[in-house]
């Protein structure tokens, strides 16, 4: 418990800007106000650097690029490798687990030691790994490298220690599962093709021992070649050669017979009997031509042949459609009989299982399902009923339906909120799912002690936004809403508008703001457009109320260099929250015609509304002379004002939408008035308005000039920060940061072209600088935040600093500053605070923080009776007060004199459809969260805390004096910062852009955690980072998947019991038993002894050369998610003593039958000495 006391005395006085000086920290260019009597503030924090820690929790989603598939048949997990080197284990809902090879070399294949809580991996690096999965956190046990040859093929017959690997070489070597060591048995591949053979048989793409004789080993080559070999012989029974190439292989289960899928569409049955040619020979999809030759078909890549005793054999096919028929999706075909069902899919088929209910191969199979591995989706297909039903999936792997474009986490939510939003949504629900239980089931998970409602949030490329129950670490569909049904689609015919929209993602979504309390919920559009929803539980028949909003920045507000200044070096403005591109309107109507027009146009006509949240209000910017409007970059509501504030890099809009009126709409240079810190500059009017018109609607690959941002903000006569008296010249030049790392940019707002060379814009570069902007064409189509791609700066960097070098926006939700740079508006907030100094009391202000790092408080005066709120305007009037940091402002929080967090007023919910009862009338119930609730009359006052790109500051209010101040980064900038509530306190949580996730204590500004915890190797990241309470984040670490990680210490020390158990002790199910009469006549499956002959004694060593053993870490569990500090040590301990008791177990286990074992010689001896004493010597 540490105390921070500040005397306060002579601190809230204020300096005026002087021409050579700087203000005071946090002062507004005014004249000083009086202050108040000095008092000492005494804050205690209880937050320590032991709380905080850095762990992945749970990874959600889809597998990014899937690879590989396996399944264990009795303990029901199903695995799915990846392209990056994951591994994703899945069980019965609750049981996700995600592991990660260190490598990210991709998975080829996976193999499960069935009913043994283990797994072995295959990886593109000719690598093996056996993981251990009989603990929450999967490791790998041991590892072995082959130097010399490429792995093709794996197989490891069931209940067996040795691994059949091919290569691509064609040999197949033996692996012992148990130490992860080579054979010395080898079957190479000139001894097992005849010797006469002049070609190479090509890889081996098929291993398996045949169910009659396991003892004998079925070899298939990629040429066509099949061998079968007899292991204890060490010779080939028999050879085939044919003619098409081989894809797989399935053994009927008696051993008698098997099938292959060739590349030419066929199907090849042989008998063992005569291997001499196949005695069935089908092209499942070829139909006979009049010539009488069959028409070509593609591959058959995979093949399943299984038996059923009630009904005919199951034959499950992917491929093998004809050539000639373009344009058709991938199949999945199954014959059943004479029966043949073709199933489209929507993605390319990776991999598929037959899922049977024995593991034995040599009974018969009884298949109940088909597992079909997608490139984006997952399905499983019910064969138990004739019509294949595929069943419901209940893991969240439609996140990527529509590509993600904006994410939002809310921790501790209302608790009814979930269960509302799952009835509304479970009225939409797909049907004509299998009525069957979902066959992956395995594993065990139960709801943990600690858990709190969580809800996150996705916003998608389509308009559409799904709410997802997040609690306890998993994740549930809640309820989908689509933005797109506001709007009128767009005609292909429709010039007066954008025409061209209808290919394009108009509706792609920006931005999110929902207040849980209030359950009113705001989505901002690609297309300028804001839209405001109200929860209702019941459906509406109502229309729809659309303001127009004309934001534009005057001549004079916009700075240009002139001809003999440099000429700019572009970057890519992309700022940390998903910003899609928006569609540039093109017709063939000349821009001048397109004025007070909006992007999209809304339906004015009466809807019917479902249940669920309603469209109230839409407010959209509009074109002005020609231009199309910038994008909106900041947004903020607050449900007990009734108030919406949005913000772009023309200036601001304040919204009221319960009269539905405009009541502020005004350029960022007019809020300021006379407190203006910067000296303005006037300019002549743009002489060709066409090309700021291209810029403007660019979005996520809009560019803007560094050498015009420096202009724009470094005047001669500007004065200097009082922090460090670094003139705001120098400052600017470097927002949000000029530094470099390992030689390369990373800031949009770097100068890279050398100081003191000047290039002239009718240079070589000069006119395509000033035709194209950033020398490549504009993007239109919406982006998501998945597949973002860094745009790299224009200049005379090498090639080499071109692909490292980082660009983004200057703030967390600038996207749209075009090449004129004007003042952006980043970011908004709704407080009860202190609009002036001289304040007593607070007021509703509007925060508002600009990407030149100037804060404005804007006070507000809202009617406090019902009826008057609902007819007497708000008044809206700017103050001027300015605060001033480094950097783009990013984030505003509140505290109270004793440090606890200020929660924004809102409205209690209340069903708008719902008629009111005339003798009770309704009214809003407001809860606010005034400073000075719980103070004296005379108050208090509170601190407000304020991140930038660079720095924090606190600052008391009114007085405006800044407290505390923490640069927080020198070599990056800040991409998300949050205030959040962590262990009973509040701290400021701070992603920066070379991958540190870092904390700091309020409202001293300590800092407690700094942690390099992932490369920022693309957009995605940043756009999608969030913060929420409970010390938790979330981003999107892949296209289709959401990574969840806690900085907490307590979740860290508590995740093991919030994961489930991947492994449950099961007895493996007993073998079928024949019979005498069956056995004898088709042969019995001989025992064979594989220790015999692949064992050390028998079959030596193997090369060293050949492979290298690599131990694992897998007995060490949750080191990972335990490392680091005192804990780390206590389960590192805990650990170590769960290992000894357990071999202490095992060793007393041992210690009894030997015990038990002497006990019976020793009787057995003792029998036998009665029984030999009284002979003579010549009677033995």
């Amino acid at each position: 418990m540490k105390k921070f006391r500040k005397v306060l005395d002579g601190l809230t006085t204020s300096s005026p800007v002087n021409p050579g000086g700087s203000p005071a920290c946090g002062s507004a260019a005014g004249t000083p106000s009086a202050a108040p009597t000095p008092r000492e503030i005494e804050i205690q924090e209880t937050l320590m650097s032991e709380h905080f820690q850095i762990c992945k929790t749970v990874r959600h989603g889809f597998p990014y690029q899937p690879t590989a598939l396996a399944f264990d048949p009795v303990q029901k997990i199903l695995a799915v490798g990846s392209r990056s080197g994951g591994v994703r284990l899945l069980g019965r809902p609750g049981v996700d687990c995600h592991c990660q090879h260190e490598s990210g070399a991709a998975v080829l294949q996976l193999q499960f030691l069935i009913n043994e809580g283990a797994l072995v991996t295959a990886c593109a690096d000719d690598t093996l790994h056996l993981w251990n999965l009989r603990q929450r956190r999967p490791a790998i046990l041991h590892s072995l490298k082959f130097n010399r040859e490429r792995i093709t093929f794996c197989h490891l017959p069931f209940q067996s220690k040795w691994l059949y690997v091919g290569t691509e070489r064609g040999n197949t070597h033996i692996v012992n599962i148990e130490s992860f060591v080579l054979s010395g048995y080898v079957i190479m591949w000139n001894k097992a093709i005849e010797l006469s053979t002049k070609t190479h048989p090509g890889p081996v793409v098929h291993l398996s021992d045949s169910p009659k004789d396991e003892g004998k080993l079925l070899i298939g080559f990629e040429s066509g070649t099949i061998v079968m070999w007899d292991l204890r012989a060490k010779r080939a029974d028999f050879r085939i050669y044919y003619d098409e190439a081989i894809h797989s292989v399935s053994w009927h289960h008696e051993g008698r017979q098997f099938m292959c899928s060739h590349s030419d569409g066929s199907l090849s049955m042989w008998n063992m009997r005569n291997t001499a040619k196949p005695f069935q020979v089908t092209f499942p999809h070829g139909k006979t031509q009049r010539d009488g030759r069959k028409e070509s078909c593609k591959p058959i890549l995979k093949v399943e042949y299984k038996t059923s005793r009630n009904s005919e054999a199951f034959v499950v096919f992917s491929g093998g459609l004809s050539y000639d028929k373009a344009g058709r999706r991938p199949t999945l075909t199954i014959m059943h009989g004479k029966a043949i069902t073709v199933l489209e899919m929507d993605y390319p088929i990776v991999d598929f299982l037959v899922l049977c209910d024995t593991p034995y191969l040599n009974e018969v199979q009884e298949p109940y399902a088909v597992v079909v591995l997608l490139e984006k989706d997952f399905v499983v297909v019910d064969l138990t009923q004739s019509n294949f039903p595929i069943f419901e999936n209940p893991y969240p792997m439609d996140i990527h339906e529509s590509p993600v474009t904006c994410t939002a986490y809310f921790a501790d939510c209302p608790p009814d909120i979930i269960p509302v939003l799952y009835s509304i949504g479970a009225k939409h629900k797909k049907t004509g799912y299998s009525h069957k239980e979902w066959p992956v089931s395995g594993g065990t998970w139960t709801v943990g002690s600690q858990t709190y409602p969580e809800i996150i949030v996705t916003g998608h490329a389509d308009g559409s936004i799904k709410f997802w129950d997040a609690t306890a670490i998993t994740l549930q569909m809640l309820y989908k809403l689509k933005t797109s049904k506001v709007f009128e689609k767009p005609k292909s015919g429709d010039v007066g508008r954008s025409g061209e929209l209808v290919e394009e993602d108009p509706y792609a979504v920006q931005m999110i703001s929902w207040c849980p309390q209030s359950r009113i919920f705001c989505v901002v559009g690609i297309s300028a457009h804001v839209i405001l929803y109200r929860f209702s539980k019941h459906d509406a028949n109502t229309t729809i109320t659309s303001l127009e909003v004309r934001l534009q920045c005057e001549m004079e507000d916009v700075i240009s260099p002139s001809d003999t200044e440099n000429t700019p070096c572009f970057s890519d403005p992309s700022g940390l929250s998903p910003q899609p591109q928006p569609p540039s309107p093109r017709s063939n109507t000349p821009d001048s015609a397109r004025d007070s027009i909006p992007c999209l146009k809304v339906k004015d006509r009466m809807i019917r509304m479902p249940p669920g949240y309603q469209a109230e209000l839409v407010v959209q910017l509009l074109w002005i002379d020609g231009e199309p409007p910038q994008q909106i970059t900041s947004l903020d509501l607050n449900s007990a004002y009734g108030l919406l504030a949005l913000g772009n890099c023309n200036g601001l809009a304040v919204v009221d939408y319960l009269q539905k009126t405009v009541l502020l709409c005004m350029n960022t240079l007019e809020l300021y008035g006379s407190a203006d810190p910067f000296q303005r500059l006037t300019r002549s009017p743009r002489k060709n308005r066409q090309s700021t018109s291209d810029f403007c609607m660019r979005g996520l690959s809009s560019f803007y000039s560094d050498s015009k941002k420096r202009i724009r903000t470094s005047y001669q006569s500007l004065t200097e920060l009082s922090d460090n008296q670094v003139s705001l010249d120098l400052e600017r030049s470097k927002s949000p940061t000029s530094d470099h790392v390992n030689g390369h940019c990373t800031s949009p707002t770097s100068q890279p072209c050398p100081s003191g060379r000047a290039r002239v814009p009718g240079g070589p570069e000069g006119p395509r600088l000033a035709r194209r902007g950033p020398g490549r064409p504009p993007f239109r189509k919406a982006q998501s935040a998945a597949c973002m791609e860094v745009s790299l700066p224009v200049s005379s960097l090498t090639e080499e600093s071109r692909e490292n070098s980082f660009s983004r926006s200057r703030s967390s939700s600038v996207s749209s500053i075009d090449r004129e740079t004007k003042e952006a508006v980043t970011t908004l907030q709704f407080m009860e605070s202190y609009g002036r100094k001289t304040d007593t009391l607070p007021t509703p202000c509007l925060w508002v923080g600009t990407s030149l790092g100037l804060v404005l408080i804007i006070p507000m005066s809202i009617p406090t009776d019902e009826q008057e709120r609902q007819e007497d305007p708000v008044t809206v009037a700017p103050t001027g007060t300015v605060l001033m940091l480094k950097g783009s402002i990013l984030r505003f929080g509140f505290l109270d004199c004793g440090g606890a967090l200020i929660h924004n007023p809102y409205e209690v919910w209340r069903d708008q459809q719902v008629p009111d009862d005339p003798d009770r009338p309704r009214k809003r119930k407001l809860v606010n969260f005034s400073p000075s609730s719980s103070q004296e009359a005379s108050g208090d006052g509170h601190l407000a805390v304020v991140c930038s790109e660079r720095q924090a500051k606190v600052f008391l209010m009114p007085s405006q004096a800044c407290l505390y101040v923490h640069n927080i980064t020198e070599s990056s900038f800040v991409l998300r910062a949050d205030v959040v509530s962590v262990c009973n306190s509040v701290c400021l949580a701070c992603f920066c852009a070379n991958g540190h996730i870092m904390t700091l204590s309020l409202p001293s500004l300590r800092p407690l955690l700094d942690v390099a915890y992932l490369p920022l190797t693309d957009m995605r990241i940043a756009r999608t980072f969030c913060f929420t309470n409970g010390g938790q984040a979330l981003y999107l670490c892949s296209p289709t998947e959401i990574q969840r990680i806690t900085y907490s210490q307590e979740m860290c020390d508590n995740l093991q019991e919030m994961l489930g158990e991947l492994f449950t002790p099961i007895e493996t199910p007993e073998a079928q038993n024949r019979g005498f009469l069956k056995g004898f006549f088709s042969g019995n499956a001989q025992t064979f002894d594989r220790e015999e002959l692949f064992g050390e004694a028998a079959a030596g060593k193997a090369s060293r050369s050949l492979a290298q053993h690599i131990p694992g870490q897998g007995g060490m569990e949750g080191m990972k998610a335990a490392a680091g500090g005192v804990v780390g040590e206590l389960a590192r301990a805990r650990i170590a003593l769960d290992e000894r008791g357990q071999r202490l177990g095992e060793l007393e286990e041992r210690t009894a039958l030997m015990m038990t074992s002497a006990e019976t010689f020793s009787k057995h001896a003792h029998e036998l000495m009665l029984k030999c004493k009284d002979k003579k010597w010549y009677q033995f």
